[in-house]
């Protein structure tokens, strides 16, 4: 069980971080929250929120940390880009 849920969330993560499938995994997330068709029924009062919540924390937590991500990638491109200061500047008399 244990290894299903950890190539689930694999999965997830790659398909995430992947441009061209990304939306179209959020959509299916948000679609999946809204849907009916859970894999604990939402009338059951606890159990039916679980897979709901546990959905939306892989999402959150996913997003937050590939938003992260590319801020930290632009910051070093810019860094990296920006002209650098010698640290002992010429002084003319």
């Amino acid at each position: 069980m244990q290894n299903l849920v950890n190539s689930f969330y694999d999965w997830y993560r790659k398909t995430l971080r992947h441009p061209q499938y990304r939306w179209a995994l959020i959509g299916a997330t948000l679609l999946y929250l809204v849907s009916p068709i859970d894999i604990s029924p939402d009338f059951i009062p606890v159990l039916g929120w679980i897979d709901d919540g546990a959905v939306v924390a892989l999402l959150v937590a996913e997003l937050s940390s590939w938003a992260i991500d590319s801020a930290r990638s632009r910051q070093k491109d810019v860094e990296t880009s920006a002209p650098q200061k010698s640290a002992d500047p010429e002084v003319t008399l």
